[in-house]
């Protein structure tokens, strides 16, 4: 769930070329679902192998971590740990969602509403312990860290950029900025073009980079005060407050300082612990975080795990490999033929 900050920050557009040399930190399970949900067939089917097992985070993995390791960005993806108690509310609430448009997805498919299945299939996508132990052994395979977070995993990510072992955390939600992450990047694994729901148009999704302080003055509040205001709009910890969107909550902080003067003055009663809410995303527990280390694909392991286990298309992933090989080598301004452990 996104605290739907977005509709008040300001983004700069960039590319994966002016990205090309970044360490950036990937929020994985915010990423984890962005491929579920849009890496399908037209009707909303994920793409799966011949036993019937589901392969579209494989396929996201895979061929979009090439693509930003050929333009010469090192991601390292970073897992979610133990959440907080507060957080078990949503996580149902969540897995409802699931179960209900799977339903939807189920019946859509029965009466050949392929446009109403497909929309249903976004909505309806479910994270297993499978896919992501699945996803850590392809991360690997490829050369990419995996972390394991002890917590939340974009808190450990906006650490991690915090104190500089990344450049950026890269993210979907906005919440990484109430993580005091400096700068964010959006759109990182799914730009390119994209189909508009409901529709046979397409669009362009570039990366976008959100700086924290920067919004910070352009917003006129502290931090503290944008962690306010996204309670005061929903978080993964709390439902919204009727009535309040994005831009009406900024206003209220901004006349009134916090959430305990908006009680007092506007008399809006607030039934949630939201000192607890703001104190997750202003004291995470802090992690022990080596520097991640990259090393050279594994194509024997890629092998094993995409077409052995689950029927990739051995050609496919060859011709991947050896595009970013052959980068690589023009990278290093070397023509000579090498081996894939050449790569980094």
């Amino acid at each position: 769930m996104d605290s739907k900050l977005g509709a008040i920050m300001t983004a700069n557009a960039t590319s994966l070329e002016e990205l090309s040399g970044r360490k950036i930190a990937v929020d994985a399970f915010n990423t984890l679902y962005q491929f579920l949900s849009t890496i399908h067939q037209p009707d909303g089917t994920p793409l799966m192998d011949s036993q019937k097992r589901v392969t579209s985070h494989l396929s996201g993995l895979f061929y979009r971590n090439a693509h930003l390791l050929e333009k010469g960005i090192k991601p390292v993806y970073v897992f979610d740990g133990e959440s907080p108690k507060l957080k078990a509310t949503e996580i149902e609430r969540r897995r409802g969602v699931s179960e209900e448009e799977h339903k939807k997805w189920e019946k859509a498919l029965e009466e050949g509403r392929i446009e109403d299945a497909r929309s249903a299939a976004q909505t309806s996508s479910r994270l297993t312990e499978e896919i992501v132990i699945e996803s850590k052994e392809l991360l690997t395979a490829l050369g990419i860290p995996a972390i394991q977070a002890p917590s939340e995993g974009v808190a450990l990510a906006a650490q991690m950029a915090r104190e500089r072992i990344v450049w950026a955390s890269a993210s979907q939600d906005s919440d990484s900025l109430l993580y005091n992450c400096p700068r964010m990047v959006r759109n990182l694994s799914i730009s390119g073009r994209r189909r508009v729901s409901r529709s046979k148009t397409f669009k362009t999704i570039h990366p976008e980079i959100i700086e924290l302080d920067l919004n910070l003055r352009l917003l006129e509040v502290t931090r503290e005060q944008l962690v306010d205001i996204a309670i005061l709009i929903g978080t993964d910890y709390n439902d919204k407050i009727p009535g309040i969107g994005p831009k009406t909550a900024l206003k209220l902080i901004r006349v009134h300082g916090t959430i305990e003067q908006v009680q007092t003055e506007k008399g809006i009663d607030i039934q949630f612990p939201y000192q607890e809410v703001r104190d997750i995303f202003l004291n995470p527990p802090p992690a022990e975080v080596d520097p991640p280390i990259w090393s050279d694909p594994d194509i024997d392991e890629l092998h094993r795990i995409l077409c052995v286990n689950h029927d990739f298309s051995r050609e496919r992933v060859d011709r991947t490999m050896e595009k970013l090989k052959d980068v690589t080598q023009k990278t290093r301004g070397d023509s000579r033929q090498s081996s894939l452990s050449d790569f980094f």
